[in-house]
C-alpha cells in the first residue's frame, strides 16, 4: 500500500513506523513545518506521488480542508484529527469520489473495545441508580483540545445508555453540579500520551474503568489497520467497523 502522511508530528511519525513494519510504502509527506524532511507545504495531486491512502493527523482548523482535498485527489483517508465536525458532509464527497473515509478520535483497538465495556457498565449502573458516573482524562501539555475527542465519545455513550443523564459539564462547573449532569474533567501536563477513567461513585463504593495508553504506537497501529481495511470501500465508515471485523475473524 502506498500512502501519504498529512501532518508529520508525533502521531505522523508513529504511523510512519507502524506502516513500514507492515510492509507499506510512504510516498509523500504534506506538512509546512517539515520542509527539512522533504515535505510539501500543501496538498496537490502531483505531490501525492501515486498514493492510495492518506493519513490525516494535523490540527482541527486544517482537517476539513485537508480531507476534502485528499478525497478530490482520489485518495481514501484515515483521519484522527479532533476538534472539527464536518465528517458527515465529507462522507458524501468520499462516496462521490469513489474513496473511503474513516474519521475517529482514537484509533486504539484497546480503546474501541473499552467503549463497549463502558456502554455495558453505564447501562447496568444507570439501571441500578445508586452510582454517579464521571469521566476524567489526562494528556500531555501540548494537546490542542480539552476534553479529548475520546472523552467526548465516552460521554456520548453514557448519555445514550443512562436515562438519568441529560447534559455534560466539561471542565469545572461554576457552582454546584446540577442533577442529571455528567462531569468530564481534564488534566494537561507533561508527556502523558493518554489516560481515560470512567467511574461510578456511590455511597458505599466506587468503581473505575481505566484505559492508559503506553505510547502512541497503539493509535498508530490502529490507523494503519483502518487504512488496510478501507481498500475497495467507499463513503464514510467508523473504526468500530474495523474492530468488529477483527472480532468476527477470530475462531470461536
Amino acid at each position: 500500500m502506498k500512502y501519504a502522511l498529512v501532518g508529520f508530528g508525533r502521531m505522523g511519525r508513529a504511523i510512519d513506523q507502524q506502516a513500514a513494519k507492515r510492509g507499506h510504502e510512504r510516498v509523500a509527506i504534506i506538512d509546512p513545518g517539515a520542509a527539512d524532511r522533504g515535505a510539501h507545504a500543501a496538498i496537490g495531486r502531483e505531490r501525492l506521488a501515486g498514493a492510495e491512502v492518506a493519513f490525516e493527523f494535523s490540527c482541527g482548523d486544517a482537517a476539513a480542508g485537508n480531507v476534502g482535498a485528499l478525497l478530490r485527489a482520489g485518495l481514501s483517508v484515515v483521519c484522527g484529527t479532533t476538534g472539527w465536525q464536518q465528517a458527515a458532509e465529507l462522507g458524501a464527497e468520499a462516496r462521490e469520489a469513489g474513496a473511503g473515509l474513516i474519521v475517529a478520535p482514537n484509533f486504539s483497538v484497546g480503546m474501541n473495545l473499552f467503549y463497549r465495556l463502558v456502554r455495558e457498565a453505564g447501562r447496568l449502573y444507570g439501571a441500578a441508580g445508586l452510582h454517579d458516573p464521571f469521566i476524567f482524562e489526562a494528556h500531555h501539555r501540548g494537546k490542542g483540545d480539552a476534553p479529548s475527542g475520546t472523552a467526548r465519545v465516552l460521554a456520548s455513550i453514557l448519555l445514550e445508555v443512562d436515562g438519568r443523564l441529560q447534559r455534560v459539564q466539561e471542565g469545572n462547573p461554576p457552582g454546584k453540579l446540577p442533577e442529571g449532569t455528567l462531569h468530564v474533567a481534564s488534566l494537561r501536563a507533561g508527556s502523558e500520551p493518554g489516560a481515560h477513567t470512567v467511574g461510578f461513585d456511590g455511597e458505599f463504593d466506587r468503581i473505575a474503568l481505566c484505559h492508559s495508553a503506553r505510547s502512541r504506537d497503539g493509535f498508530a497501529q490502529g490507523a494503519v489497520l483502518a487504512a488496510e481495511w478501507l481498500r475497495g470501500k467507499r463513503g464514510l465508515h467508523t473504526f468500530d467497523e474495523v474492530v468488529q471485523d477483527m472480532i468476527a475473524r477470530q475462531p470461536e
